[in-house]
């Protein structure tokens, strides 16, 4: 069979590897992230002027969001509240596109000192870069200065926007990996997503035996919604030394637990054209008893599916016993390269974007998740929980959802290990030289990086 070659590979992800050399960080996590987050405030110096981030003069500030179309009426409410708790701050919100166009044009502008936003959106991964590059503003001093309870957020979440122990940004719409099903017909059939893995496997079987539709579907445009699967058996992906573990016997036994799934007919690996849109119509269509996805298409997979009731239930536990998941979505910064009058303000701002009470508006807008730990004992959060109880799971594990691995070479590491998950899941490839061949690729390309 052809394998992919390193050649065939770089160009291939050229594209990706340009738009993304600018964001590259220097190092970071490289197996399991530590949960454990530290006090962004405890760092800061003992005394700290107040007066120093107080807004004194009428400004008018911008924020870039990646909020598409569907939420302008959202986004607006949000901004029009805020304008009306004071009279000296005024924002305008500006939608500039994906994550991705929000990055170039960020990182454009930092690098011309000019044209910057007073508060920016970025994707979870771009937060060890901008924080290793000085593209955020440390907000260490901004929270010991204005006494701002940081240690509100949920562990998992509040280290997501942390580098090197400072504090460059702050949890703002956050999701996680959860496993959608249709609750309609597993409370007629007497279903529960199992706890534990191993038991998850004869669960897909029996479903697929006994209404002959797959019992799930693994997403392969993304190896975020598989990869915590490989990190709760203790793989580490990226290890010390600086090699790739995916060919060890834990990496080898998960890869062999999906490609038994799809072998089977109980699962399928979703990739290719439309692959995302495919599994969600499957779904609709009860083609598939549950989907493996994201947290943040809750609303939207509601709203697809008038005919049954949609359940969310989280991974389940790896043979290790471990069932942590891994952040998705975004944080805001404040730009470093901003004059001190337009940072403070952007201070007041980022506050309330992710105060308590607009957090619960967000969620409920949007699908995302409550990133702090005060809403979830409020009346708001058990209104929240009301009108959408699947989200129960999320609230149970909340301090379990940890921040990405960040490194230099992680781009082109995706990229090639879903690739090759493809071909072993999809095209016959073989699970043990295959993934050799793999991790030969991905050696070159940290050993590039490194």
């Amino acid at each position: 069979m052809k394998k992919i070659s390193r050649r065939s590979f770089l160009i291939a992800t050229g594209a990706i590897a340009a738009a993304t050399v600018m964001t590259a960080c220097s190092g970071g996590s490289t197996g399991k992230a530590n949960t454990t987050a530290s006090s962004a405030a405890s760092a800061a110096p003992e005394t700290v002027d107040p007066s120093k981030y107080e807004v004194t003069e009428p400004i008018t500030i911008t924020w870039w969001h990646a909020l598409e179309s569907q939420y302008d009426e959202l986004v607006a409410d949000v901004v029009k509240k805020f304008n009306a708790t004071q009279n000296l701050i005024t924002v305008e919100a500006q939608y500039i596109g994906s994550y991705k166009d929000i990055n170039e044009a960020l990182v454009a502008a930092h690098a011309a000192g000019t044209g910057l936003p007073a508060v920016a959106v970025a994707n979870t991964d771009y937060v060890a870069s901008y924080g290793d590059s000085g593209l955020y503003e440390n907000l260490d001093p901004y929270i010991a200065g204005t006494g701002y309870d940081i240690d509100d957020f949920s562990a998992g979440l509040l280290l997501s926007s942390q580098h090197e122990g400072k504090q460059v940004a702050l949890p703002f719409l956050h999701s996680t990996q959860v496993i959608y099903y249709n609750k309609t017909m597993a409370d007629e059939n007497g279903w529960t997503i199992p706890e534990k893995i191993q038991d998850f496997t004869p669960f897909l079987a029996e479903i697929h035996s006994k209404k002959g539709i797959y019992g799930t579907v693994v997403p392969g445009w993304d190896q975020w919604y598989f990869e915590t699967l490989y990190l709760n058996e203790g793989v580490q992906i990226i290890t010390g030394d600086n090699d790739c573990d995916l060919n060890g016997d834990a990496a080898l036994g998960v890869t062999k637990m999906i490609k038994g799934w799809c072998d089977a007919g109980d699962a399928y690996f979703a990739a290719g054209t439309d692959a995302s849109a495919t599994m969600r119509q499957n779904f609709y269509d009860q083609k598939t008893f549950s989907v493996m996805h994201t947290s943040s298409l809750y609303n939207n997979y509601v709203s697809k599916c008038p005919d049954f009731e949609v359940g969310m239930a989280w991974y389940p536990a790896a043979t290790t016993g471990d069932k942590n998941s891994e952040v998705g979505g975004c944080v805001l910064g404040i730009p470093s390269k901003n004059d001190q009058a337009t940072k403070n303000a952007a201070w007041q701002f980022l506050q309330f974007l992710c105060g308590k009470e607009v957090n619960m508006e967000w969620a409920e807008g949007t699908g995302y998740l409550p990133t702090r730990n005060s809403v979830l004992n409020t009346e708001e959060g058990k209104k929240f929980l009301e009108k959408k109880p699947a989200f129960q799971c999320i609230f149970d594990n909340l301090n379990l959802i940890n921040p990405r691995i960040q490194n230099a070479a992680w781009s082109e590491l995706a990229t090639t290990w879903k690739n090759y998950m493809e071909i072993i899941m999809n095209q016959g490839g073989d699970i043990t030289s295959d993934s050799n061949d793999m991790v030969t690729e991905i050696n070159e390309i940290l050993e590039d990086h490194a």
